[in-house]
C-alpha cells in the first residue's frame, strides 16, 4: 500500500507522482474543478462542535500536532509528511472496508493530495486532522458509490457461516464489523442505506469518530448528527427485521 520515496516519505505506491509538492496539475489529479473532493466546512467551525486551541490536544509523545504541521507546512511542504504518516493506513483501511482494495489505493492517494492544495485552508484551531481527511476521503467514496453499492450487493449473496452470530449480536456488528466480514443480511442493508446514510453510520462504526468529529467531517451541527444516526440505526433495524429499540 506504501512506498518509501525520497527524503523518507511513505506514499501509496499508486500515487507516488500526486505526492505533496509533486508537479502534477491539481485539477487533474483532483477529477475535475478546484474543490472537487474536499468538504466544503474547510474546518470552519460550526454550531454544536467544541473545539479547543492545539495547544491543548498536542500528542502524548510531545510530537506538534497535526493543525500544527499543517500550518508548518505552508513554508515548507515537506512537513506535510508527517499528517501523511500519521494517517494514511488508517484512511486506507477506511476505504478499503467501502470499496475494496482495488479502489482504496487511489482513494488514499486523492484525500492527501487534496488536503495539501487546500492546507491553507486548515482552522488550525482544530489539532486533530482527522475529522478533516474524512471529510475529504467520504467526498471522494461517495463518487464511487455505484461501485459500493455492488461490493455490498456482492457481499450479501456470499454464503453464510455455519456459526453465524444471533440478530441482535448481527446488529452490533453494523457498528464494528469491516466490510471483508459483513455478513449477507448485514451488507444487504447497509446497500439499501442512501450514500449520505453509510456515511455518517460508517464514520462512526468504522472510522470510531466521535458524534463531534463526525458533524465536523459532515459539516453538520452534532444534533443533527444524533437525530439523523438514530434514524439510521432505525432503518437498519427494520432492514435487518430487528425490534425497534425501546
Amino acid at each position: 500500500m506504501v512506498r518509501t520515496v525520497s527524503g523518507g516519505t511513505r506514499l501509496p505506491s499508486a500515487a507516488a507522482d500526486r505526492r505533496p509538492g509533486g508537479a502534477r496539475d491539481a485539477d487533474e489529479a483532483n477529477g475535475g474543478g478546484p474543490d472537487e473532493g474536499e468538504p466544503e466546512h474547510a474546518l470552519t467551525t460550526h454550531p454544536g462542535v467544541q473545539s479547543g486551541g492545539p495547544e491543548d490536544h498536542q500528542p502524548d509523545d510531545g510530537e506538534p500536532s497535526d493543525a500544527r504541521l499543517i500550518e508548518a507546512s505552508l513554508s515548507a511542504p515537506e512537513r506535510f509528511a508527517g499528517v501523511f504518516d500519521r494517517h494514511a493506513d488508517e484512511i486506507h483501511a477506511y476505504a478499503g472496508r467501502r470499496l475494496g482494495p482495488e479502489h482504496a489505493d487511489d482513494v488514499t492517494a486523492e484525500t492527501f493530495f487534496v488536503a495539501f492544495r487546500k492546507r491553507h485552508r486548515y482552522d488550525t484551531s482544530r489539532p486533530d486532522a482527522r475529522p478533516w481527511l474524512y471529510g475529504i476521503a467520504g467526498n471522494l467514496i461517495s463518487g464511487h458509490r455505484r461501485a459500493e453499492v455492488r461490493r455490498l450487493r456482492a457481499l450479501a449473496r456470499a454464503p453464510r457461516d455455519a456459526g453465524e452470530r444471533g440478530a441482535h449480536e448481527e446488529e452490533r456488528g453494523a457498528e464494528r464489523a469491516s466490510a471483508a466480514a459483513l455478513r449477507p443480511a448485514l451488507a444487504a442493508a447497509l446497500a439499501r442505506l442512501s450514500s449520505a446514510e453509510r456515511d455518517l453510520l460508517l464514520l462512526v462504526a468504522w472510522a470510531d469518530l466521535s458524534y463531534e468529529e463526525a458533524a465536523e467531517a459532515l459539516r453538520i451541527p452534532i444534533g443533527t448528527v444524533r437525530s439523523r444516526l438514530h434514524r439510521v440505526r432505525a432503518k437498519l433495524r427494520r432492514h435487518l427485521d430487528l425490534p425497534e429499540e425501546d
